[in-house]
């Protein structure tokens, strides 16, 4: 068994500031003995591969878990992902939630999606899985990460397009049920306490997004005005710390109704929501 090396492992991530040392120790383990982590007991000391303290050592340098393995876990998928793409994170996945529950409760027969600013394709996938008979249109402007989000979609019915969420999908425009997107939105100004794994590793266009965070929600606000229907949805995640100034961005005045800051697991705000006006 490998609990000693876990055991040694975990202490060393500790001591090096990885926030799940225990969990990313064992991750590894499986990754590098090609077992599943419930399995690890499955593995013999003769069997045992040193390639894993090269990992370890990687993940101490606070390197992503997600791109040493090359895999990243999202509701119920599984993604390809590495340098260049923006790795999702779990609370994203209390946004998809909210998503699905409001598509489901439109009674729409084939609902359209759009996502903006897709990275790996985490949030267009998790849709098109989750709600059958919807159509999702996904766009992303980096290269980079179009080298991961086109291996993701491939034999998905995702309609993936390279392109600036700005102006994006103008055939669509007055026709969609729902706009979703998980912008970067981190000030300018926080950088230095970003967590390294994020700062280090993922892109910057990914995370950073003016002075006060926000300079792309802006933007944002505009072209799922342009996309929705009347009485269609607009859902995009937010920093906890904006609680409470991304609705005020989707004002009355410029067309919104029902603007609201949704929490998420652990009771933070997360996400904020709005609907198209009624004419």
């Amino acid at each position: 068994m490998l609990l000693a090396e876990v055991a040694q492992a975990t202490q060393r991530l500790a001591d090096a500031g990885v926030p799940s040392p225990r969990t990313d120790a064992e991750e590894l383990a499986a990754f590098v003995h090609g077992v599943k982590r419930g399995q690890l007991h499955s593995v013999r000391d003769a069997d045992f591969d040193a390639r894993y303290w090269e990992v370890i050592a990687r993940r101490e340098q606070r390197e992503p878990l997600q791109h040493i393995t090359g895999r990243a876990y999202f509701r119920y998928l599984e993604l390809q992902v590495g340098p260049g793409v923006f790795v999702p994170r779990p609370e994203t996945e209390s946004v998809v939630g909210w998503a699905i529950d409001a598509v489901r409760a439109m009674d729409v027969v084939e609902p359209s999606i759009v996502d903006l600013c897709t990275g790996s394709g985490a949030i267009a996938l998790a849709l098109a899985q989750e709600v059958p008979r919807s159509r999702v249109h996904a766009v992303e402007l980096s290269e980079d990460a179009l080298r991961w989000t086109r291996k993701n979609v491939e034999g998905s019915r995702v309609d993936l397009r390279q392109g600036d969420a700005l102006t994006a999908f103008p055939d669509l425009d007055g026709q969609v049920d729902l706009v979703i997107s998980n912008p970067p939105y981190i000030p300018l100004t926080e950088w230095e306490y970003v967590a390294p794994e994020a700062r280090d590793y993922d892109p910057e266009m990914a995370l950073f997004s003016g002075e006060d965070g926000l300079d792309l929600i802006r933007g944002i606000e505009r072209t799922a005005h342009r996309l929705l229907r009347p009485g269609g949805v607009v859902v995009i995640e937010h920093a906890d710390t904006q609680g409470g100034q991304v609705p005020w961005i989707f004002t009355e005045e410029r067309g919104w109704a029902d603007a609201a800051d949704h929490p998420d697991l652990n009771n933070r705000p997360r996400f904020a929501t709005a609907r198209k006006a009624l004419p």
